[in-house]
């Protein structure tokens, strides 16, 4: 819209710059997300102009071509990103082409947002808190039903030139899993505000129902944008008048702002992608063992709930958010890996791969990140299942070789008599693998491990 306002044809860009590290997942989703974005531009009669390599000579020779006076786009909050922004935008400055970067994705200014010390906020009430205290964020404007064109486009790419293709058989089940696209998360959006939102509360830690909104890779995609799903919750509130729509619907936007204040941790603290933002916990003792984080990122530790988590994950490139905190304790606490590996694990792996909710998440679990859970607070994997899958449904779903154990027994087959693993058709080490460690010891050995370090920090 603020290109629209200046007047002229308006020309929308995507420009790929190959990333290696840039999974599986994210690059199907991504190659139907441009395919239904083009769709969208045909349908209001412009066209969506497709290119690769070098973000800031792409542009340059695109405004050369086109004699563009000013270039706009959505402001990143990725060091790394960040830093391309930068160099795009002195080259175009220099070349006396107008720059404007928006702040489209985010509720509100980020950058701005500071306590009373003048420092960035490391608690997530007080920031919650001091957004509500803000000017709401503004409305998202209607899409327009026509843009202003050229009357001869320039050449762009076709999509299946940019190398996001994967694997055949892999791709038809995530077809059937996912709809990437803004239709795709409207439909999403309105699917949870209309039938689920009013058990939000209740139903968002059960992983054995879809009790969210899974709006999570439409954000990151920017299929849809945090104002919208804002305004549209709060449109909910005021149009429904059912028992617990108000403590639902802020229970939901509360987590929406959660997304928020991970993206302003990563803007003003961009050393946590890789180091934690609690410098004492750069010289923890992990103990670094393939083996270890093998069979957790293939579902084979023995531990019910941990392993349903990792093979849903595998197999729709999606998790349970609660079990996505079950899966990380373990893997920190339980198992001693550093937590670097597992948000490298999730990046490559999650639909919703996102650097800054991804970074924050596993900073949370191991508690070396901002307003984290103390290290010492560790999931008894048995205990969570059991409180948070009570019938074994997420379990037997995921886990088929489980299938006929007994409720008593579906989160620690472990403690079953023989007898009962025979008529389940369980043979532990064989069928199902037995646990690779024992959680008791394993928590003594985490907690020593963090009170040496605590130690070490003392001296």
């Amino acid at each position: 819209m603020a290109a629209m306002d200046r007047g002229g044809p308006v020309i929308p860009v995507f420009i790929w710059e190959d990333d290696p590290a840039v999974a599986s997942m994210s690059r199907w989703w991504l190659a139907r997300s441009l395919k239904n974005l083009q769709r969208d531009f045909l349908a209001i009669k412009s066209c969506l102009i497709v290119r690769k390599g070098d973000a800031s000579e792409v542009l340059m020779a695109l405004a050369r071509k086109t004699k563009a006076g000013a270039v706009f786009w959505d402001k990143s909050f990725e060091p790394a990103q960040r830093k391309v922004d930068e160099a795009i935008r002195e080259k175009l400055v220099r070349a006396g082409i107008f720059c404007e970067v928006l702040n489209d994705s985010m509720l509100f200014d980020l950058a701005r947002i500071l306590n009373k010390q003048g420092t960035p906020y490391k608690v997530f009430t007080p920031f919650w808190n001091y957004c509500l205290s803000l000017e709401g964020p503004s409305a998202p404007a209607k899409s327009p039903v026509k843009l202003p064109a050229l009357s001869r486009w320039p050449h762009s790419e076709a999509i299946e030139t940019l190398g996001l293709k994967v694997r055949a058989k892999w791709t038809e089940k995530m077809e059937l899993l996912w709809k990437p696209g803004a239709q795709g998360a409207s439909v999403a959006l309105r699917k949870f505000l209309d039938g689920k939102i009013d058990d939000y509360p209740r139903e968002r830690d059960r992983p054995s129902v879809e009790g969210t909104s899974k709006l999570s890779a439409h954000l990151h995609f920017g299929e849809i944008s945090a104002r919208k799903v804002w305004h549209e919750t709060r449109k909910n509130m005021a149009s429904e008048r059912r028992p617990g729509m108000m403590r639902a619907s802020e229970a939901f936007l509360r987590q929406i702002v959660w997304r928020e204040f991970a993206h302003y941790l990563l803007y003003h603290f961009p050393e946590t992608a890789t180091a934690p933002l609690r410098k004492e916990f750069s010289k923890f003792s992990w103990r670094k063992d393939a083996r270890l984080l093998g069979a957790w990122q293939k579902g084979k530790t023995g531990y019910p709930i941990v392993d349903a988590g990792m093979r849903e994950l595998w197999a729709t490139g999606w998790m349970h958010n609660r079990v996505r905190m079950i899966v990380a304790s373990f893997l920190v606490k339980d198992l001693l890996q550093p937590w670097q590996a597992g948000a490298a694990w999730f990046m490559d792996t999650l639909a919703d791969a996102d650097l800054a909710n991804n970074t924050f998440g596993w900073q949370w679990v191991a508690g070396c990140g901002a307003d984290a859970a103390p290290y010492f607070r560790i999931f008894n994997p048995t205990l969570q299942g059991e409180k948070f899958d009570s019938q074994g449904d997420y379990v037997r779903r995921w886990i088929p070789e489980l299938s006929k154990v007994p409720v008593r027994f579906i989160h620690n087959p472990w403690l079953a008599p023989p007898e009962i693993l025979t008529k389940a058709g369980v043979q532990l080490g064989e069928d199902y693998p037995e646990p690779v460690v024992d959680h008791d010891a394993a928590r003594k050995r985490a907690l020593f491990a963090y009170d040496r370090m605590a130690k070490n920090r003392r001296k």
